[in-house]
């Protein structure tokens, strides 16, 4: 191969990856802006997207997104919470179903609180909802969980007819923990594009 044509195969292949790396980079930092919005919107639910849960504990931050959750519902934010969650390996329960217990406990009417079929993935969750309000014409829906999730979130959600509002978790371990909140907002940079594209 020619000298000058090995040389524009270079350049063409660096300048391809800058633009990646600039537009990775842009994504993280919409990531970031929509991770500081918080959307207090009266809803027809709120939505606590799932987090690991521990022989029947929520985890610390699963806990913190259904504390958050059962706030704004005694702040009169919307009638009824729908937790989401899958069923980690070796568990019996799902994440829905233990935190649904979770809120009860927490004094919430137990017909205030819905735990949805389990769904293991973000896109499946938010099916799961689209599913439940099958038949309702107002489809509002105040989603709950860490910052760095809410883009991805709100990119998915009008796929499958939701209005999405967003409200993170104050008070999350990963929120609190700067280096692991750095790490799951550069995932993001990548989730988020495919979300863009393939509406998943």
């Amino acid at each position: 191969m020619p000298l000058w044509t090995c040389r524009r195969a270079f350049v063409t292949a660096a300048v391809l990856l800058v633009l990646l790396a600039l537009g990775w980079a842009a994504v993280v930092v919409a990531v970031a802006v929509q991770a500081s919005r918080r959307q207090t919107s009266t809803s027809d639910a709120i939505v606590v997207m799932g987090a690991a849960q521990y022989n029947g504990r929520p985890s610390p931050v699963l806990r913190a997104r259904l504390d958050h959750a059962a706030a704004l519902y005694f702040r009169g934010v919307a009638p009824i919470v729908l937790v989401t969650g899958g069923v980690g390996r070796g568990d019996t329960l799902s994440e829905a179903e233990v935190g649904r217990h979770y809120l009860i406990q927490a004094g919430l009417p137990p017909d205030a609180v819905a735990a949805l079929p389990p769904a293991p993935s973000t896109y499946q969750a938010l099916q799961a909802v689209a599913e439940w309000f099958d038949g309702r014409d107002s489809r509002r829906v105040l989603l709950v969980s860490d910052g760095f999730h809410m883009l991805r979130l709100r990119i998915i959600a009008p796929h499958l007819g939701l209005i999405p509002f967003t409200s993170p978790a104050p008070g999350s371990p990963i929120d609190a923990n700067a280096r692991s909140n750095l790490g799951y907002m550069l995932a993001e940079g990548v989730k988020v594009p495919f979300a863009w594209l393939f509406h998943r």
